[in-house]
């Protein structure tokens, strides 16, 4: 990775390019996203405060709020040059480019993990709807975060089999399933089985409810 980081930090041209697609993945507000832009484009790295508020519009106290939160983030760090016979407080930007690095290759290892558009569809075709942009992005909050596609769609099978169409009960489901440690179809199955069997000794008909089991 060292490699990557060197050849990032020698082609400038590409930094800009690379930390627009990459700064969210970052954890990086706007502000802070154009202040490492300015940063990158100035060839003087000598640490002034007051020339960086001046030509980006900030306060002097929102610069030095930004540059605490970027170091605090490992993405740059001042250090003191010895320039002639000055010492100069400098930004270095090692720590951005390590991360770029970091994150790029990471991603390359996460392209292999693709969302179906079927899964889409499947939601669409139960609710009945187009589902609202909203919508989408909490599906695809789910697939990219804890949740299997496998386990989605039966949290969508349960929700649709108790006569709800909203996502806000699906998420309550699977809240519930991952506090209960089931990751798979096979998991839940067995977690329905013994609730059934709990309830069985009643001899009583009912309904299974994910959201009232409290065994």
């Amino acid at each position: 990775m060292e490699n990557l980081w060197k050849l990032l930090k020698g082609a400038n041209i590409q930094i800009p390019r690379v930390l627009l697609l990459q700064y969210r993945n970052l954890k990086l507000t706007d502000q802070q996203f154009i202040l490492l832009i300015y940063l990158l484009s100035v060839e003087n790295h000598s640490f002034n405060p007051k020339q960086i508020g001046t030509d980006l519009g900030l306060s002097l106290e929102q610069v030095m709020n930004e540059i605490t939160a970027l170091t605090s983030l490992g993405l740059l760090h001042l250090e003191l040059k010895k320039i002639g016979e000055v010492r100069d407080e400098v930004i270095n930007l090692d720590g951005l480019y390590q991360k770029l690095a970091f994150v790029m290759m990471n991603g390359v290892k996460e392209e292999k993990k693709e969302i179906s558009s079927d899964i889409f569809t499947t939601f669409e075709k139960e609710f009945g709807r187009t589902l609202s942009p909203m919508e989408y992005e909490i599906i695809k909050a789910w697939l990219e975060g804890d949740y299997t596609e496998e386990l989605v769609l039966l949290a969508l099978k349960e929700a649709i089999y108790n006569g709800v169409s909203n996502l806000r009960y699906i998420d309550r489901i699977l809240h519930e399933w991952y506090k209960k440690g089931l990751k798979t179809a096979i998991d839940v199955e067995k977690d329905k089985r013994k609730f059934q069997t709990k309830k069985s000794k009643n001899s009583e008909l009912f309904e299974y409810d994910w959201l009232n089991d409290n065994n």
